[in-house]
């Protein structure tokens, strides 16, 4: 290998590196590595840009824009409440019932918005099931990841290849063409999650026809005023006079915290007490005299007198305040909104909260007003709000056919456009019929057009655009030739079984870390050359770039509809390995034994 094959390969490790701590957002760290990789003399700015005019690339953007008309016109909401189960049932049934019909609508339409409109329609009616939340927010990421690993547009990823495909001069892949092996995976997935989600997910394990309340609590962080009425009074069996309510965890005094147990213990004056409780029942606290919320002390008397309701959001990485703490950040200031409590990685918050450094995907309750949800519940500073306002305007139903009607025919064109006699210089693919749609929508006003900008996601389309000349880079230095011959001599004795077994774990390793699309980046190009000096035809190879790079179900980060129901679920980290890791494996003997079948090498 050349100098510059060991120059891509650093550039290549340190890029990792930076993904993995969240140096930079994505594409900002794959656009640097394209600039090193120019600096190098690797490649020329007509391949670093090659990506940016890529038909995949802008399909990808005209895909944001059709899933943004079907989300404002209410069309996915509607659809939440249809499939949620009216009755009790055993949770397998239940489980089927939910994720069958999300995994179809994700197929066509992007996961994000999906899993945002009906992870809190989840929640809500888990609650009013008395089923724990917990136990099915994970499957519900997991069936947006099948239904996406079943068409050409169901994630970034696949029409990242499909793109890279042509880009080589290669035939792209059809509508349903990944569907093969898709279909599969979301079958025997299904009975995975059916047999063992309600014994690897946390919260109480539900027996097969009990059903279990599971009310998140938050821990709230209170201090007597000098005219309390409860300086003096006792606290029998952990509850406090008039505010039955709550349960008292600890009772700090004079710097020390005291564990309340169910013995009567009195309270003094200065006592801070830490008290669990629904998060519904928040609004009492600030109504009161008796006891006063610490996260209200530097807040206007006016906003109190408001009518005040509690939502819950989850930080996206465009939120301003990331990495700093809640003391530097006025919070209040920026968005009329009190920060009550933190959800992360499990964990509760209330305590100390000024010092609180806040992260992507960290769950804030907030004590806010209806403006809060009017101004910031459709934005892209939050991944999702508690309430996000009436999309189910009966006045929009027009709009929800017509939206419904025009995404309809984009799948139907694209499906059968290559059937269709050429236009002139055109063709009739995926590319030709989103842009029509998109075209259409904007003039229906079925999204703003004025705001056609807002719901496009910059970063995953840099990070797309940056893909393609990594993977030139890596090809031009010699580095993807070195790594595919390291990657056949591994697995010498097993063919291309065996190398595509080894692109897979590559892959999915590299998922779970960074990002989908930079993993896809990283192998395509090795997985090509791999073909090549093998002798075969590589198509099973990227095809198995597909379903690796989607199947990220062993981490949260690896994919944003993970990272989502994390916090709404309020899961740890290590929920994810326990149920996902095996998914993990059964997605990987699955494409060894069904790619070959229907892609031969």
């Amino acid at each position: 290998m050349t100098i510059s094959g060991y120059i891509a390969i650093g550039v290549i490790l340190v890029m990792i590196v930076a993904l993995m701590k969240e140096v930079m957002r994505p594409g900002l760290i794959l656009f640097a590595a394209l600039v090193v990789f120019m600096m190098a003399d690797i490649i020329t700015a007509e391949d670093a840009l090659s990506g940016f005019s890529n038909k995949g690339m802008i399909t990808v953007a005209l895909l944001f824009l059709v899933s943004e008309g079907v989300k404002e016109t209410g069309v996915l909401k509607k659809m939440g409440t249809m499939i949620l189960p009216k009755k009790r049932k055993p949770i397998p049934r239940l489980l089927m019932q939910i994720m069958i019909p999300v995994a179809a609508i994700s197929a066509f339409l992007n996961n994000t918005p999906v899993v945002i409109i009906f992870a809190p329609l989840l929640k809500k009616w888990a609650d009013k099931m008395s089923l724990p939340s917990q136990k099915f927010l994970i499957p519900l990421s997991y069936a947006t990841i099948f239904g996406g690993t079943c068409t050409l547009i169901g994630t970034s990823t696949n029409l990242l290849v499909h793109g890279m495909m042509l880009d080589r001069g290669m035939e792209g892949l059809s509508m349903f063409e990944l569907a093969k092996v898709g279909l599969f995976l979301a079958f025997f997935g299904f009975i995975y999650l059916n047999l063992f989600s309600n014994r690897l997910l946390p919260g109480e394990k539900i027996p097969r026809f009990s059903f279990p309340n599971d009310i998140r609590e938050y821990y709230f962080d209170l201090y007597l005023p000098a005219n309390s009425n409860l300086i003096g009074k006792e606290i029998e069996k952990r509850r406090l006079p008039g505010l039955n309510e709550f349960t008292v965890r600890t009772v700090i005094r004079y710097g020390k915290h005291i564990k309340i147990s169910n013995s009567p213990f009195v309270l003094e004056a200065d006592d801070k007490l830490i008290v669990a409780g629904s998060s519904e029942d928040v609004g009492f606290l600030t109504q009161t005299s008796s006891v006063k919320l610490n996260a209200l002390d530097n807040v206007a008397p006016d906003f109190l007198k408001k009518s005040l309701k509690h939502v819950e959001v989850v930080i996206a990485p465009r939120f301003p305040g990331i990495q700093q703490t809640l003391g530097e950040f006025d919070f209040f200031g920026h968005y009329n909104a009190v920060v009550m409590a933190v959800h992360r990685n499990g964990e509760r918050i209330t305590t100390n909260l000024k010092n609180l450094e806040l992260k992507t995907g960290d769950n804030l309750m907030l004590l806010t007003t209806d403006d809060f949800t009017r101004y910031w519940g459709e934005s892209r500073v939050f991944y999702m709000a508690s309430e996000i306002g009436d999309m189910d305007d009966p006045k929009d139903r027009r709009r929800r056919w017509i939206a419904m009607g025009l995404v309809f025919l984009m799948i139907a064109g694209a499906t059968a456009g290559r059937f269709i006699p050429a236009h002139g210089k055109n063709e009739f693919d995926m590319f030709f019929f989103a842009a029509v749609t998109v075209v259409l929508m904007a003039l229906m006003k079925i999204f703003t057009p004025k705001k056609y900008t807002k719901p496009i996601n910059w970063d995953v389309l840099i990070t797309i655009a940056c893909a393609f000349g990594i993977s030139r880079a890596l090809q031009h230095s010699g580095a993807a030739d070195f790594l595919a011959h390291s990657t056949i001599n591994l697995s010498k004795g097993f063919g291309p079984i065996g190398v595509m077994a080894a692109i897979f774990i590559f892959t999915s390793i590299f998922t779970e870390i960074i990002t989908n699309n930079a993993a896809a980046a990283i192998t395509f190009p090795i997985a090509y050359a791999a073909a090549t000096q093998l002798g075969v035809d590589p198509k099973p190879f990227f095809i198995t770039i597909c379903i690796a790079a989607s199947a990220s179900f062993s981490t949260p980060i690896g994919y944003q509809t993970n990272l989502i129901v994390q916090s709404i679920g309020n899961y740890k980290f290590s929920d994810y390995w326990k149920i996902g890791l095996p998914l993990n494996i059964l997605a990987l003997i699955i494409s060894i034994l069904v790619i070959p079948i229907f892609w031969p090498f």
